[in-house]
């Protein structure tokens, strides 16, 4: 954690206790969740106010994220070069395509037959930005120094892999594609269907896989990958978008295309197709990297000074650390509801890059003795038997949708942490600084408030995907739109 992060102003203080005494008044922002067992606000006994909330921008790092990539999520393609906030990504491909069957030779005849082509197909999912701009890919052969193996999962940040850009196994090279047209169907021999991106090889590569015999690569799947570790793909034009595909889905193949001559020469060579396809065999992985320079988030990162915007972007990433500092000085209170709550601040360019599906809070621990040390907010997530928490709807993960002063839809998010605020006034735990993000995974501690209980580390699934979704929120200090945290409390 930055420096800064552990610096509080008294003025800052003596200024929200003030904003928190002065802003009691009746409710006129609704609760939508457990709204019948809130009292009336009478300003007598109860009361309705606002604290501030300090928000500051940060990135993740190597050293902070640890998101892997399992081998049945979507994977990305493409490169997005104009974002006006969040910059540029780069989504970068590798994978494993293998034939059905080892010890069987998988063509008709090695010697004679005649190659077409050869196509790598991948299946297509979604596109993330702009359809309307063309993608140029190129795809190349993995180096034989790489370590990939279908048994291992591999960091998304990190570029783990080697290949020879100079020979590029795509022919001709810098194919390009238009990701909106790849609804369409495609109509190929033995194989017309649609959602396909297909990329054309060189044949050269395809005579390759054919001069190789059952002793030679096709004995079984250790001598295979000792002959070809597999591809790299990636987009090398401009481009504003990635691209989602499945590689477990029957779409996704390599397909050879080639002629086997008849013993008759009078009689037409007859033409056939083989597959290698994604099996249990194949490893996968996907680098995706984020390259902020000369952006508005990049701007906002490692001051002193609380951000009126914050800048959130999908795994790998942004978050931001969130401070409340008049928390531990207003007293002990009956807490009714406490609600941090947040909304997007609109931009034009969020049509073309919407914000991510769910936004989640979790709190720093400096006390765990682990290098992760976050948790989830304490009293307010509840885990079920098998570790996964079992209330994150009730807790706040999914936005509201409505318009902002200009008329704008916009998301606003209101995450539930009462019984977190009402032990932080009775002095049963800290006041934590906590982390807003909206990742593709969650890594937290567990720590129950019993001493006798077993803590536990719980990992699940936020976010449908990685990589896509980004959104900007409004900080403490936003003019319209400020971060907040809604008390509707009592008097002792």
């Amino acid at each position: 954690m930055k420096n800064r992060y552990f610096v509080l102003s008294f003025i800052t203080i003596i200024t929200s206790v003030v904003t928190l005494i002065s802003s009691c008044r009746k409710i006129n922002d609704a609760t939508e969740l457990g709204g019948g067992l809130i009292p009336p606000v009478d300003n007598i006994n109860t009361f309705d106010t606002s604290i501030e909330v300090q928000a500051f921008n940060d990135t993740f790092g190597l050293a902070t994220d640890s998101q892997y990539l399992g081998r049945n999520e979507v994977y990305y393609l493409g490169r997005i070069n104009n974002d006006p906030f969040f910059g540029k990504t780069d989504a970068q491909m590798f994978l494993e395509l293998k034939p059905l069957i080892y010890g069987v030779y998988p063509f008709a005849r090695r010697d004679s037959v005649t190659v077409d082509s050869v196509v790598l197909v991948l299946s297509y999912l979604e596109t993330y930005g702009d359809t309307t701009i063309p993608q140029t890919v190129n795809v190349y052969e993995l180096d034989q120094s790489n370590n990939f193996t279908n048994d291992s999962l591999y960091l998304v940040r990190k570029p783990n892999f080697t290949f020879n850009t100079a020979a590029p196994l795509s022919f001709p090279v810098n194919q390009q594609f238009i990701p909106k047209n790849l609804d369409d169907s495609v109509k190929a021999f033995r194989d017309t269907t649609n959602r396909q991106l297909r990329i054309r090889l060189d044949t050269n590569f395809a005579r390759r896989l054919l001069n190789y015999d059952t002793n030679f690569a096709y004995k079984n799947d250790s001598i295979f990958n000792a002959r070809f570790k597999g591809f790299a793909i990636r987009s090398e034009g401009p481009g504003n978008a990635i691209v989602g595909f499945n590689l477990a889905d029957i779409n996704t193949k390599l397909a050879i295309y080639y002629k086997i001559p008849k013993r008759n020469s009078a009689a037409i060579d007859s033409s056939t197709v083989n597959y290698f396809f994604f099996s249990t065999l194949s490893a996968a992985a996907n680098y995706v990297k984020r390259d902020y320079s000369g952006t508005p988030l990049e701007a906002s990162v490692g001051g002193l000074i609380q951000d009126p915007i914050v800048y959130l972007q999908n795994s790998p990433g942004t978050f931001a650390t969130l401070k409340i500092p008049a928390l531990t000085t207003i007293g002990n209170r009956v807490i009714h509801r406490a609600e941090l709550i947040m909304e997007q601040v609109y931009d034009v360019s969020d049509k073309i890059f919407p914000p991510p599906e769910f936004l989640y809070v979790d709190a720093y621990d400096p006390t765990i003795v682990s290098n992760k040390k976050f948790r989830s907010i304490p009293y307010d997530i509840i885990h079920d038997n098998f570790g996964s928490p079992g209330n994150l709807n009730a807790f706040g993960i999914v936005p509201k949708v409505t318009t902002d002063g200009s008329g704008n839809m916009i998301k606003v998010w209101k995450f539930n942490i009462s019984r977190y605020v009402q032990h932080v006034l009775t002095g049963t735990v800290p006041s934590y600084d906590l982390r807003l993000y909206a990742p593709f995974t969650v890594s937290n501690k567990f720590i129950f408030p019993r001493p006798d209980a077993n803590d536990f580390t719980t990992n699940f699934n936020l976010n449908p995907t990685i990589a896509k979704g980004r959104v900007r929120i409004g900080g403490g200090n936003h003019p319209t739109q400020k971060m907040r945290l809604r008390l509707v409390y009592s008097k002792l």
